[in-house]
């Protein structure tokens, strides 16, 4: 699966360059290469991320997330631990969204 992630580039901070480059299977290798094994509710907040990005040319905050989905921020930070909206930002192939250090 690591394979797939030799064609993509990334920023020096692991993100992707080209968010249109991206596909559920890169979502998935990036995941892994994080350590994270991708769930249904996973895929509600990097399925959202990315038609937020489609909508607004940028990655969700926590907030926006947390309001427009059913994941409320206690579940979100079990999903994705070490800073929830970057890392989703990441799996689904965005650039770092606004306000995250």
């Amino acid at each position: 699966m690591s394979d797939i992630l030799a064609t993509v580039k990334f920023d020096s901070e692991g993100f992707m360059v080209d968010p249109n480059a991206w596909t559920p299977e890169i979502g998935k290798a990036i995941a892994a290469r994080e350590g994270l094994e991708l769930t249904d509710r996973h895929w509600v907040v990097i399925n959202y991320a990315r038609s937020e990005f489609k909508a607004k040319g940028q990655s969700p905050t926590l907030r926006a997330i947390t309001k427009n989905t059913d994941v409320n921020t206690k579940e979100i930070y079990a999903l994705f631990p070490g800073g929830p909206a970057k890392m989703a930002a990441k799996i689904a192939g965005l650039g770092k969204p606004t306000g995250c250090i």
